[in-house]
C-alpha cells in the first residue's frame, strides 16, 4: 500500500463522484457538453455561488488557469501574481504560451501571498509602451505553501486591482480547502471579493480529473469555448467530467471532503509541532504542512516508503492531506519520523 503525504493528486476517486460517474455510464448522452450533466452542473456552480456566471469544464489545471488568464489579457498585457505562484513555478511557461507571450510579473509577499503593496510595485515600476501593460492579478487560493487568504486580504486586494483597473484571476487548485478553513460561502471570497474568474478544482478535491472555470464577468468567457477547443480541452464525453461534479456538488461532498483533509492536516500539524528536531516554516491553515527537518531524517522516511515532495514551495518537507487521508495514516508517520530522530 502507497504510504504518503505526496499530494492529493495522488487519492483515488470519493464515493460520490465516482457513484454520478456511474450513473452517466449507464445511458448514451450527447457529445462536446450539451448534454443534461453538464448542463445540471452548471446550474450547480450557479447555486452554490449565488451567481449567473459562465461555467466550463477542461482536464487539468494547467489548462483552466492558462486558458482563462489568456481570455483576460491580450499578448502584450502582463499578468501579477505572487513569486511562489503555481503559474509561475509548476505550469511550463502554459499561460505565456496560451496568451501568446503576456508575461508573469513577479511579486513578493509573506507566507505565499501577494500584498496590495507588491501590486502596487509592479505596476508602478514602468508604464512606458515598452514594457507590457499590467492587466490581471492573479492569486492563489489556498496558497503554494498552504496558506489562505482572508477576507480582509481579499478586500485589500481589490482595492488595488480597482484602482488600477486590473481584473482578479483565482487559482483554485485547493479551494475548497480554503473555504473551509475559513468558513465561508463560495461568494464570500470570490465575486464578492472582486473576483472575475475563477479556476475551481476537482481533481485534488475526490475526482478522477476535470476542473471547472467559472467566470463571475461574463463578457470575459465571449468565445472561450473556441479557445477551450482549439487547445484540445473540449471533451467529446464532457458528461464523464460534470457528472463527478455533479456528484460533489448535490451530496456536499466538494465540502466535507476538503473539512476532513484540513482537520488532518491540522492534527499533523499539532503532532509535528511536539517533535524535537522539526520545524514548522509556515502556518498550516488548509491541507498542506511545510516544515524542515533533517536530511538523513528525510531519507530514511523516504527508504521506509513514505512519498513527499521537498522542491514545492519555497523549502521544506511539504506534507499534504487529502479526502481519504486518516489520523492512522498520520500516527503512523509521526512515529517513524520520531524513530528517525
Amino acid at each position: 500500500m502507497l504510504k504518503h503525504f505526496a499530494s492529493d493528486n495522488y487519492s483515488g476517486i470519493c464515493p460520490e463522484a465516482l457513484e454520478y460517474m456511474m450513473q452517466a455510464n449507464g445511458m448514451d448522452g450527447i457529445a462536446y457538453g450539451d448534454d443534461e450533466w453538464t448542463a445540471k452542473a452548471a446550474d450547480r456552480f450557479r447555486e452554490l455561488f449565488e451567481s449567473d456566471c459562465e461555467v466550463f469544464f477542461v482536464f487539468n489545471g494547467t489548462a483552466a488557469n492558462s486558458l482563462s488568464l489568456a481570455s483576460m489579457c491580450q499578448s502584450y498585457h502582463s499578468v501579477v501574481c505572487h513569486e511562489l505562484a503555481h503559474i509561475e513555478t509548476d505550469e511550463c511557461g502554459a499561460p505565456e504560451f496560451a496568451s501568446n507571450g503576456a508575461k508573469l510579473l513577479l511579486g513578493s509577499g509573506p507566507n505565499g501571498k501577494l500584498t496590495p503593496e507588491a501590486i502596487e510595485h509592479l505596476v508602478t515600476k514602468r508604464t512606458d509602451i515598452h514594457y507590457p501593460k499590467p492587466k490581471v492579478v492573479s492569486i492563489t487560493q489556498t496558497t503554494e505553501v498552504g496558506t489562505v487568504y482572508s477576507l480582509d486580504e481579499l478586500a485589500a486586494i481589490k482595492a488595488m486591482a480597482d484602482r488600477y483597473q486590473l481584473k482578479i484571476h483565482m487559482d483554485g487548485a485547493r479551494f475548497a480547502n480554503a473555504v473551509a478553513s475559513l468558513d465561508v460561502s463560495p461568494a464570500d471570497i470570490t465575486w464578492r471579493s472582486g473576483v472575475d474568474v475563477l479556476c475551481f478544482s476537482g481533481t485534488k478535491n475526490g475526482m478522477a480529473m476535470g476542473e471547472a472555470i467559472l467566470f463571475f464577468d461574463r463578457k470575459l468567457a465571449e468565445d472561450f469555448g473556441y479557445r477551450c477547443k482549439q487547445a484540445g480541452q473540449l471533451a467529446s464525453k464532457m458528461r464523464f467530467i460534470s457528472a463527478p461534479w455533479m456528484g460533489l456538488l448535490e451530496s456536499g461532498a466538494w465540502l466535507r471532503n476538503a473539512q476532513r483533509a484540513n482537520q488532518c492536516a491540522q492534527y499533523l500539524s499539532e503532532q509535528l509541532q511536539q517533535v524535537e528536531g522539526v520545524k514548522q516554516i509556515f502556518p498550516a491553515q488548509a491541507n498542506a504542512v511545510f516544515v524542515e527537518m533533517p536530511e538523513p531524517v528525510i531519507a530514511a522516511l523516504r527508504a521506509k516508503g513514505w512519498r513527499f515532495y521537498t522542491f514545492i514551495g519555497a523549502g521544506g518537507v511539504r506534507l499534504v492531506t487529502s479526502w481519504n487521508t486518516t489520523m492512522a495514516e498520520v500516527d503512523e508517520f509521526i512515529a517513524d519520523l520520531k524513530s528517525f530522530l
